[in-house]
């Protein structure tokens, strides 16, 4: 009987330390204030209330960083591998710089509103209106998000591919991601920060 009390106890602590560390891992991937700005941001007004995507630039670009997430029952929904600008590379450092210059071939930190869809050299791509001054420059840099072959479905050893700026997905994820964009009566807020 004590045996059994104390593989009980046992099994107990170690579920909740399991969830514990589920929830850890959450507010990692996005912490709670960046959230609670998007859902301060997009409150009364005419973007989508319950859903938000959002781009942790401190995550690597191997691991899982772009989360598109429910406001409403604060949840990541999905999550992949997207890739950063080439520019933001800084040599020698794991730290990455951000820019809203034309050419910096760097990504921008900031609100976007997810906007039309077009058919480009990519494929099919979302144009990125920038809400902030540090993305405001988004749609004269043509940043959009847009699916691309080398960025893979998995977290993985290696780096990401680089963009010239863009947020690049998967050519798998992308289908994944357009289901909510598309499906979506209201523009849906990006937020990409570091």
């Amino acid at each position: 009987m004590k045996n059994l009390v104390f593989l009980s106890l046992l099994l107990l602590f170690s579920c909740d330390s399991k969830s514990q560390e589920v929830s850890k891992n959450s507010s990692k991937s996005i912490p709670s204030e960046k959230i609670v700005q998007i859902k301060n941001f997009v409150k009364d007004t005419k973007y989508n209330q319950d859903l938000a995507i959002f781009i942790n630039f401190r995550i690597p670009s191997n691991k899982f960083r772009f989360f598109i997430y429910d406001l409403k029952n604060d949840k990541i929904l999905e999550k992949a591998i997207v890739a950063h600008g080439s520019g933001s590379v800084v040599k020698g450092s794991n730290d990455l710089v951000f820019s809203n210059v034309k050419n910096s071939y760097q990504s921008s930190l900031g609100k976007y509103q997810i906007g039309s869809s077009y058919v480009g050299t990519f494929g099919k791509s979302y144009r990125l209106i920038g809400l902030d001054k540090t993305n405001s420059n988004a749609v004269k840099r043509a940043i959009v998000i847009h699916p691309y072959y080398c960025i893979s479905d998995v977290e993985t050893q290696n780096l990401a591919c680089l963009s010239l700026g863009c947020p690049m997905l998967s050519p798998n994820f992308f289908k994944v991601a357009e289901k909510y964009i598309d499906g979506s009566k209201k523009p849906i807020i990006l937020y990409a920060f570091y």
